[in-house]
Parts: C-alpha cells; structure tokens; sequence
C-alpha cells in the first residue's frame, strides 16, 4: 500500500469551488494508486466564521486559566472543515471518515496551546485504508491520554501532516495551499520572484524558521527525520510545486532570499564582565525574552529581539542599571542556501551589494547554510531585491 499524505490549508477550504477542487487532487492520487490520508485545516482566516481565529475572538483567548477549553474551542475548526469536505467526496460515491486528532491516534501532553506528541497510533487510519476508505484527519490537534483535546500549536495542520506521514511511512506528504510553491523571495517584495522546484530540508527549514509562512518549520523536522519528501502544491492549479527533500539540488550559491521584520537590536556594555555572564541571559530567560544574531565581546554583547519585548527589556536594564542602546524597527534578511558552505566571498559580496545599495548593515551573523544582516526595516525592500539581483536569483 502506498500510502500518500494531502494536507489542505485554510485557504484551499474556504469555499465550495475549492473544496470540489481538494477533491479532485485526492481523487487524482487515488487513481495514481495511492491510498491517501487527507488532513484539513479550519474554513478560512480571520473574519472567515468558523476560522481558527474568528472562533478565538468569541472568547478572551489570553486566559490562561482555561487553556483547556481553549484547545476544546479551537479544535472546532477543523471538525467543521472536515465534515463539510467528507459530504462532497460521499456525493462523488467515496467512502470516507473524520477523525479527530485524537481518533486518528495522534497522542500528547498536556500542554494546551501547544502540545507535545508523545506517541501515534495508526491502527485506527490503517484499517480505514485497508477497507478503501478514504480518512479525513483534522490537522492541529491531538489529544491527552485522558480524553482531552489539545492543540499542536499556530499553524499546526502542517505539523499534523507531517506527523502521520512518518507515523505511516508514506511515499510522500503534499502540503497544499494558494501559492504555487516556495519562491526564491516573496513576489510582494520582488515581482520577479520565480518558484523554487527542488529544495533541501535543511534550506527549507531556515526558509520557515526565518520568516516565509509556506511550510510550519516542525513539520520540515518531522519530514527530514523520516526521509519522507514533502511538496508544496497549489490546490488552485497544476503546477509542479516544489519538492523538499534530504538531497542537495541547487549548484547556485543562494537559493533564496527571506526575511522577519520587527526586530530590536540591543546593544550591552559591561565594567564588570563576571557581572555580565552570572545575570545578563540568565535575566532574559526568566523573564521569557527570545534572542538570536547574538555577538559577544568580552566587554560587549549585541543581539536583537523580537519588537513585542522592547518595553520589557527596557524595564530589565534600567532596573539592573545597564549601560545599554537599542535600535528599533529593524529588519532580519537571510540569504539561503547551500552552496555557500566552505565558499569564500560570500559575505562579502552581499555586503557590497547592500552597501552599493546604500543601505546600513547593523549586524550580521552566519551559519553553514544562512547568512543573517541586519537592517534598519525601510530599507527591506530594497536589500531583498538588490541581493535577489546579485545572485542571480
């Protein structure tokens, strides 16, 4: 048995055309002789009646003292957008069942709002295959031993794909969604933006980890650690898409060009420098503050923040009298890609590029795969296209 996940976003459900147009792919992979297992996400975005976020806006969604229910309401859906998928496919003469997370065995903590899986049971999505039935799994969700619905975390039908086709070892996982496939750059920011057809996992997880919402970075860890290949489909059209999978494709030096705004660079400088290493990050955990691009000197630290926490960090290095600056409104770009592992020049060419551009780079940070420069966020439009023009791209 070939076993096939199709996991279909918000946007692919959100209407009848488009449901009609979900049971074609399914369809398709069935008369290509795959069993496949479809995973849905709620109807729609903010605003749409039974999204995930207009649920949330019945309620005061920030208490955390009902977490559970929370989960309890957020799971709704997804058991909407199933149920009303399974009616189209029984039309068309299909057998097919709705399981809940829970019910298609995707076991968690408890841990509502963002719950861990700590185990999968397929028994229940096997014996659907085996009897030609077709299942229709609700994605971001799972539940705890004890009966209770949990949730996997924002943008999580993703990770439930991902999940259950490690679970099941499937030939492949399709994620579909309105975009034809990941891009060498957002076509907002860049109209000659053009489609990525092969990608490597460990390209594509920096892609989602730094700001392009194609595909839930969990879920690229779950796909890498089966080796199962993943693709990103438009359920709107035929195009090829692109495949994600452990093999290096791309002879170019940069695949592609990404981005996360709203970054705060903090700059630290430190008299006492046992000062710094006993309370400075030690601080910044407790009190629940995310950094990343961090450079550290002996009597100097840089790093940048999420912008949410500006006020926050402020309140900490006053009241610990902290010789401290900060630069808001900052941009993060990343330029990706494998081919830039043991090459020299890399770095410097993108920054002469920016500096041609005369744009200002606050910071920078590399990896085997990622180079990171820091810019001030009015001038992101113009580093993404003027390093997507230099690389050839």
């Amino acid at each position: 048995m070939k076993i096939l996940i199709q996991k279909f976003g918000g946007t692919s459900v959100a209407t009848h055309q488009r449901r009609e147009m979900v049971c074609d792919k399914v369809i398709d992979a069935i008369n290509r002789g795959f069993s496949p297992v479809v995973v849905v996400s709620a109807i729609g975005r903010k605003g749409d009646p039974y999204a995930t976020d207009t649920l949330l806006s019945l309620i005061n969604s920030k208490n955390d003292s009902n977490k559970r229910e929370i989960d309890l309401l957020m799971c709704c859906g997804e058991i909407i957008s199933a149920v009303v998928l399974s009616e189209i496919f029984i039309k068309k003469g299909y057998k097919v069942k709705v399981l809940t997370g829970g019910q298609a065995g995707i076991i968690t903590d408890n841990n509502f709002g963002n719950a861990e899986v700590k185990t999968i049971k397929t028994s229940n999505i096997l014996e659907l295959l085996n009897k030609g039935i077709i299942p229709i799994v609700t994605g971001f969700q799972g539940m705890t031993e004890n009966g209770d619905f949990t949730t996997l975390g924002r943008g999580g039908s993703d990770v439930t794909g991902a999940i259950l086709g490690e679970a099941l070892r499937a030939e492949a996982i399709e994620i579909f969604t309105d975009v034809d496939g990941i891009m060498t750059a957002d076509p907002r920011i860049v109209p000659d933006a053009k489609i990525i057809e092969k990608i490597n996992y460990n390209e594509v997880f920096q892609f989602a980890d730094q700001g392009a919402k194609v595909i839930h970075p969990r879920a690229v860890e779950y796909a890498m650690r089966g080796n199962i290949p993943l693709y990103i489909k438009n359920t709107m059209s035929n195009a090829p898409g692109t495949i994600i999978s452990s093999e290096v494709y791309n002879k170019k030096l940069i695949t592609g060009i990404t981005h996360l705004p709203n970054r705060t660079q903090v700059s630290i400088m430190f008299e006492d420098e046992e000062k710094d290493n006993d309370e400075l990050f030690d601080l910044l955990a407790e009190y629940g503050i995310s950094i990343d691009l961090i450079n550290i000197f002996p009597n100097y630290k840089v790093f940048t923040i999420d912008s949410s926490d500006s006020d926050k960090i402020k309140y900490i290095l006053d009241a610990k009298k902290y010789n401290y600056k900060i630069i808001n409104n900052c941009s993060k770009i990343a330029a990706i890609g494998n081919g830039i592992r043991g090459v020299p020049g890399v770095m410097a060419k993108i920054l002469k590029t920016l500096k041609d551009n005369n744009i200002k780079v606050l910071q920078t940070a590399d990896s085997h795969t990622t180079i990171w420069c820091l810019v001030k966020e009015e001038d992101t439009i113009k580093a993404i296209n003027a390093l997507h023009k230099a690389f050839e791209l």
